[in-house]
């Protein structure tokens, strides 16, 4: 009787708290006006004022804004908003070349953090080649820091004005029927940026095409990467074929690119 007295008290201990640490915090919160200001600062005071003092045409202004836009249309994760990446930094922008934004995806997804952080690494490129006054690195430097901070401040903006209704919303067929048609059109997004990487992998050489309304880049065949080519095909049919661990292929696939390097292939 003792203990399960002592239980019932600690029980009834615990909801007092946790109620009034809910009623504290329905106090302390932010309003989300106020909230959406705040962040929203954080995030756009830097941009505006690249613009005013820059002007448009300065690479800072354009990473601040192309990767503010990016930021704002984000849905369904890294691979989702890569292609678009890609596309704008390489044949847009000319920011970097695609072999380039392969090795950048390359770095990033060997190391620790989340795959978005490519983007740093487009950053520092665009302000390493093309900013003005600045030595190369510290231009580097700088436009990998603002590529980052425009890439994640605006996340901070959609958590503290968001989260007060996420569970209203959560109810709201109308937008859970919204969501899942990005979430369809998402798999066609990531599809595009396999077949980019994949094009520009493969085929040294791409040539634009523009027809019945479609715009994409067509191989040249003649600038086929044979090396290339050879290990894609080995890694697919060792995992599809062999069922290889994917750790295996890729330790392989490596160790084959290390030899035909040394060997004056690639």
């Amino acid at each position: 009787h003792g203990a399960r007295r002592h239980r019932c008290c600690w029980l009834q201990s615990a909801t007092y708290s946790a109620r009034g640490f809910r009623a504290r915090l329905r106090q302390s919160a932010i309003p989300p006006a106020r909230c959406c200001l705040r962040t929203g600062s954080i995030w756009l005071v830097p941009v505006f004022t690249l613009l005013l003092v820059l002007g448009q045409s300065d690479v800072f202004s354009q990473i601040a804004v192309f990767f503010s836009k990016m930021a704002m249309v984000t849905f369904g994760g890294a691979y989702a908003v890569l292609a678009y990446v890609a596309q704008q930094a390489a044949d847009y922008y000319q920011w970097v070349t695609p072999r380039e934004m392969l090795d950048g995806l390359g770095m990033a997804e060997t190391t620790p953090g989340p795959l978005i952080m490519v983007v740093q690494f487009v950053g520092f490129m665009a302000a390493f080649r093309e900013a003005s006054g600045l030595t190369p690195v510290l231009a580097g430097t700088l436009g990998g820091l603002l590529a980052t901070w425009v890439t994640f401040a605006p996340c901070f903006l959609w958590i503290f004005v968001g989260a007060p209704y996420i569970e209203a919303l959560r109810g709201n067929k109308a937008l859970a029927g919204a969501l899942s048609a990005i979430t369809a059109a998402v798999v066609g997004v990531i599809l595009n940026l396999s077949i980019w990487f994949a094009l520009h992998t493969l085929f040294r050489q791409t040539y634009p095409v523009h027809q019945f309304g479609l715009s994409f880049d067509a191989p040249v065949f003649s600038s086929v990467d044979l090396p290339a080519l050879i290990l894609s095909i080995a890694a697919a049919t060792a995992i599809f074929r062999f069922n290889i661990g994917m750790l295996v292929v890729l330790a392989a696939s490596c160790g084959a690119g290390v030899v035909m390097r040394l060997a004056g292939f690639i």
